[in-house]
């Protein structure tokens, strides 16, 4: 529940003359952090913008002055005993980005400056702050909608207001600096399903519609420093670029067009189709899910729009495809791209694209993290393996312990599971290989697939099916899903695929294949299988919080209860007694503080002990091990982020060139607790003729892949306040 003293909420006009009235506020005099909100008031697709300052009085004057802001009559100032910077940008952040995805408001914000940190307290306090301070919004009309509904949303998932990640980050500046030179005119970046390819575009479409005013440069890194210098000068060049965002499948165009109608800057006919190129010609164009391009091969009804647009651009029908479209109307091109998401004939095929990348004037980077599935890369590469048949040596008990991926024997009890996700937490969805006619797409009435008793309908509607009324009592296909998140999905392998027993690999039955225009014309049997597969394995990828199989074929299902854990298995392990943690036999205690490994944490305190860590029988415990949470990506050569680490307490000897968890307390408040970090522990000592010796440095040295990690350096004074609290020993999870 909320207390007074964790925040207050003050409403005021938007004008000098309220603004100069704060100065006898006890914030606006201490110069307190503030977190506040500038909008429109009673008006439809109102403009507002949320900030932070130390200094509101200036701040607010400054936005009066801005031809934008000014326009915005009303202020909301949000302010708390317990606020500090770090909290304030957290808040901040939250109010951006799920204004943006609650879609009342248009906000004025740029996208740079979205801070995404740790410190003390993050979540146990101040999100549970912003939670308060949330539905104080709703009751004041500010907002409309529940966090969880907006977390499901696809303006949310998918907006620009994202803090990138170092490999997304790497990325925009491989595309911005490609931009602006003349050798680079084309721009590949590769990634599979769920790494973060259509924010990406998303988040580089806002940022070039955004004035170099609004970016928030509030603890920039090195990296955001450098894209920030890349926007400036590629605005130089191209002051006002005509830019378009290419998105070749119709249900999820129409889901990326809604979100741009809502984020200043933007607008719904930046997002076209391939054959709208024909119309305009553009300084750039971005190509998300660019595997789905199109040659003139099993097009159904558009092979006359095909058709059209090829004699219109001057190109040969049989010979161009829609990757030459692009490569014409646009000066720089940006292609999003998948080569294990094609899934028909038609797609533009493999080798144009390998032609593409080949080209000394075409640029290459790569995503290979996962930001979609909590199974990570782990589950990623499993499933890949499974359904290419690759060596497989991980067991499947107790497979991936944030992420429910099980196999059931009973249909409808599957179908009952997700039912009971979706009444939870909304977005759970049935989908199904393309195994069965679509009988029901000319008749109502008619039932579409039937596993044993069960009587099921393909998806009634194919543009947005995902966000449908009666979406979670059909079964969705390749077609609907392909792009979206879920939280949970069903997913039915039909009998058009199957597995051979004595030759240990998987087959295809193409009589059993009823997507006309995925197999039709295909003569190589191993063509059709890798469409097949890659559908599969799209499928698999959309469930973020779990993925669920049900197997027609009796020999795939053997051959995948290999590996994955049965329904019945899961109930019969959770039914179990779990082994009792005994103290330093088989458990250590878990310590309540999350080492920061980048720079010293937020005041912490050593000594709050969460609860008992279970230990693996190998592993060798004595009365000074402890585990604890390690954050952060500086240590990721040895440490992944938010790994559960072992460590020995440090009771004397070398530390040299050990991975050492140390506190630094004159670094942060020694009132209040110490700062944190894990890192490789050098130093220098100055040796005496007595034999006596002192240290003149210690260094703290990453371990990491990202460069912008640097030393941390003690000496003189500052050593004083160091101390080792434990040897680190083996990542544990």
């Amino acid at each position: 529940m909320k207390t007074p003293q964790e925040y207050a909420i003050k409403k005021l006009g938007f004008s000098q003359s309220a603004i100069n009235q704060l100065s006898d506020d006890p914030f606006t005099d201490e110069f307190w952090p503030v977190v506040y909100l500038l909008k429109e008031k009673d008006k439809k697709n109102a403009l507002a913008y949320v900030g932070e300052t130390y200094d509101v009085v200036t701040r607010l004057t400054t936005h009066l002055g801005h031809p934008e802001k000014s326009k915005l009559q009303e202020a909301y100032l949000i302010s708390g005993e317990k606020f500090n910077k770090s909290a304030t940008l957290d808040i901040e952040a939250y109010c951006i980005k799920y204004l943006a995805g609650d879609g009342k408001y248009k906000l004025l914000n740029g996208n740079l400056g979205i801070s995404d940190h740790n410190y003390y307290q993050k979540e146990e306090l101040y999100y549970k702050i912003f939670e308060s301070i949330w539905q104080k919004f709703r009751s004041l009309g500010i907002a409309s909608q529940e966090l969880s509904e907006i977390s499901n949303s696809a303006l949310f998932k998918y907006s620009p207001y994202k803090t990138l990640d170092p490999e997304q980050a790497k990325s925009l500046i491989t595309i911005l600096e490609s931009l602006l030179e003349d050798k680079h005119e084309r721009i590949v970046i590769e990634g599979g399903a769920g790494s973060g390819k259509t924010i990406l575009a998303v988040f580089l479409f806002k940022l070039l519609h955004t004035e170099k005013e609004e970016f928030n440069f509030s603890l920039f890194g090195e990296d955001d420093m450098k894209i920030a210098e890349l926007v400036k000068l590629l605005k130089q060049k191209w002051p006002n670029p005509r830019m378009a965002l290419v998105i070749p499948v119709d249900s999820f165009r129409s889901t990326v067009e809604k979100i741009f109608r809502h984020v200043d800057g933007l607008n719904a006919a930046m997002v076209v189709g391939p054959a709208d190129l024909a119309r305009n010609r553009y300084d750039i164009v971005l190509v998300d899910e660019a595997h789905r391009l199109r040659r003139r091969e099993n097009l159904g009804s558009y092979f006359g729009g095909f058709d059209r647009v090829c004699s219109e651009l001057g190109f040969d029908k049989m010979k161009n495809d829609e990757l030459d479209w692009v490569i014409k109307q646009s000066n720089r091109s940006v292609f999003f791209y998948d080569e294990f998401q094609s899934i028909r004939p038609s797609d533009v095929l493999q080798e144009r694209f390998d032609m593409l990348k080949n080209n000394e004037n075409v640029k290459t980077a790569y995503l290979n993290s996962q930001f979609r599935v909590k199974g990570g890369l782990k589950y990623v590469k499993f499933i890949d393996a499974l359904l290419t048949v690759k060596p497989i040596v991980s067991k499947k008990v107790k497979w991936f312990k944030k992420y429910d991926f099980w196999i059931f024997h009973d249909l409808e009890q599957m179908i009952t599971h997700v039912k009971e996700h979706d009444n939870k937490g909304k977005l759970a969805r049935v989908v199904a290989g393309y195994a069965w006619p679509w009988a029901s797409k000319k008749n109502k009435k008619a039932v579409d697939i039937k596993i044993d008793r069960l009587e099921l309908k393909w998806n009634s509607i194919t543009k947005d099916w995902i966000n449908s009324p009666n979406a979670i009592n059909e079964v969705g296909c390749i077609h609907t899903v392909q792009g979206y998140d879920l939280n949970y999905t069903g997913v039915i392998f039909g009998n058009e695929i199957g597995f051979d027993k004595e030759r240990g690999e998987i087959i295809i039955r193409k009589d059993n294949y009823h997507d006309r225009n995925g197999k039709n014309g295909v003569k190589d049997p191993e063509q059709l299988k890798s469409f097949i597969i890659n559908i599969y394995k799209t499928l698999m990828l959309r469930g973020i919080k779990g993925t669920y199989l049900y197997v027609c074929d009796e020999a795939l299902r053997e051959y995948f209860t290999r590996y994955i854990p049965s329904y019945e298995e899961v109930l019969a392990n959770s039914n179990s007694v779990e082994k009792e943690p005994v103290p330093f036999k088989n458990s250590v205690p878990l310590i309540n503080l999350k080492a920061a490994a980048g720079d010293f944490s937020e005041q912490q305190q050593f000594d709050n002990e969460m609860e008992r860590y279970p230990i693996p029988d190998d592993v060798k415990i004595s009365d000074d091990h402890f585990a604890c949470e390690v954050v952060g990506r500086s240590m990721n050569r040895l440490i992944p982020n938010g790994a559960i680490c072992l460590f020995r307490r440090y009771t004397g000897g070398t530390r040299n060139g050990e991975v050492v968890l140390v506190s630094h307390t004159s670094i942060q408040d020694a009132d209040f607790g110490s700062g944190y970090t894990v890192k490789k522990y050098f130093s220098e000592k100055a040796h005496y003729p007595d034999g006596t010796w002192k240290h003149n440095r210690i260094i703290l040295k990453p371990s990491s892949t990202i460069k912008s990690y640097k030393d941390i350096v003690l000496e003189g004074d500052g050593l004083s306040s160091l101390q080792v609290i434990g040897i680190f020993e083996r990542v544990l999870d």
